[in-house]
């Protein structure tokens, strides 16, 4: 029996819709918040004096979102089991003055946003999402999910070498169309406020970005594959959802939290992001809520362990020699250990021990990644996590094709495994 009908497919079902509906990192705390609504989780205000009652909260910043379940006599010094992810992906966003285009072209300015696998934009429909800030300092969503723009590429009769090494130049052909005519000033946000039914001259600024418009999809013959945008790391983002709902209960050792933060592929140096204050401030405000002193939060941090969950690089058929030659991760292989002694990941061999064991009670076969040791090894929000809050971390995901693309690969029963083995983890 292939590997691809070993499970229920029904996690990676609604993995496909969560993408789906998720084009942008606050589409995506959106979604989740929803989730966890639905879980019986309750939203809190950063500005509100917190309790010390037991169930389940989260608190929504930005792109960001800090969820966790206090079980029903937990002390002050209880430690936290903490997933750790993050809602953006690397793409293309709105620049402040949008309206630009030359030759009878009607184009919009953007930014590049991460590492951005730049190919991967050209000739693909492209939608609009993100956010408005109205001048009453709202926020809303916005979401036009259809054919929009296009980043066309050189035809090759114009670039005869193109086949011997595509070049792009990030400010010059990497601008999207989406008309024909004179560019004319605030005609993007006009559109934008006519799409979210808004009143243009109330938008007073925006967070855009485009996405891919093709649908998530099963791959191969035996559909063991998925096709989609966002898997990094939205992956981990519905994962880590799934496994704070599940593992949500009044008899646990440990406090569950779910951290999914933004700005993961700039560096994660926001507000919002895994090396500012949010993840601290809210544990911390737990610790306080509950009685506690800054004796019992030591306590608690110190028997806190975090999953930092991101896609990992599947060994390629095609660039084989770039993988490390004893480790080389499949999917549907389960999810996977990443190790680099030189700390670009945060595992050791303690958090190896915790990964194992939540693997085994989950009945979830695992994998280990480790880079090639000719090339420079990525990194995550693990090791930010580590060193901002003394947290013992481990660095986990799932093995991908074609991290950074508009449209990355995985294997289609690798959700679900990851799903409960961090449930697992949660439970403590």
């Amino acid at each position: 029996m292939s590997p691809a009908h070993r499970f229920d497919r029904g996690h990676t079902d609604d993995l496909i819709s969560f993408i789906a509906a998720s084009p942008s990192p606050y589409h995506a705390v959106a979604n989740t918040a929803a989730r966890l609504e639905k879980a019986g989780f309750r939203q809190i205000a950063e500005t509100d004096a917190w309790d010390a009652s037991a169930g389940g909260k989260f608190v929504l910043r930005g792109g960001a979102i800090i969820a966790w379940y206090v079980p029903e006599g937990a002390t002050a010094a209880t430690p936290f089991r903490i997933v750790g992810a993050h809602t953006d992906s690397p793409n293309l966003r709105v620049k402040p003055l949008p309206d630009t285009g030359a030759h009878g072209w009607r184009q919009v300015a953007v930014e590049l946003y991460g590492g951005t696998l730049l190919n991967t934009w050209l000739d693909r429909d492209l939608g609009l999402s993100g956010r408005v800030t109205l001048r009453d300092g709202s926020n809303h969503l916005v979401n036009v999910d259809r054919p929009l723009l296009r980043v066309p590429q050189l035809a090759i009769h114009l670039d005869r070498g193109v086949n011997e090494g595509l070049k792009l130049d990030k400010q010059r052909h990497m601008t999207p169309i989406w008309g024909l005519g004179e560019p004319r000033e605030g005609d993007l946000i006009r559109f934008v406020a006519q799409e979210a039914d808004l009143v243009a001259e109330d938008i007073a600024g925006w967070d855009l970005m485009v996405h891919s418009v093709e649908p998530p999809a099963y791959l191969g013959r035996d559909r063991e594959l998925l096709a989609a945008p966002r898997l990094d790391n939205l992956l981990s983002v519905h994962a880590g959802t799934a496994a704070l709902a599940a593992a949500a209960g009044d008899h646990l050792p440990c406090i569950p939290v779910l951290a999914a933060f933004d700005h993961e592929e700039n560096g994660s140096q926001s507000d919002t992001g895994a090396d500012g204050p949010l993840l601290g401030t809210v544990l911390e405000r737990s610790v306080f809520a509950r009685g506690g002193t800054y004796e019992d939060k030591a306590r608690a941090f110190a028997g806190t362990v975090c999953l930092s969950s991101d896609t990992g690089h599947a060994v390629h058929p095609n660039y084989a020699e770039h993988h490390d030659p004893g480790h080389h991760p499949m999917p549907n292989g389960g999810p996977i250990l990443k190790i680099n002694v030189n700390q670009r990941y945060a595992t050791d061999g303690s958090g190896r021990a915790v990964f194992a064991a939540a693997c085994e009670r989950a009945g979830v076969p695992w994998q280990h990644f480790v880079s090639n040791n000719s090339m420079p090894c990525g990194t995550t929000i693990g090791p930010i996590t580590a060193a901002r809050h003394g947290i013992a971390t481990v660095d986990i995901g799932v093995a991908c094709l074609s991290m950074h693309s508009a449209r990355e690969l995985c294997g289609s029963d690798d959700p679900h495994l990851l799903a409960a083995a961090l449930t697992a983890f949660l439970e403590g």
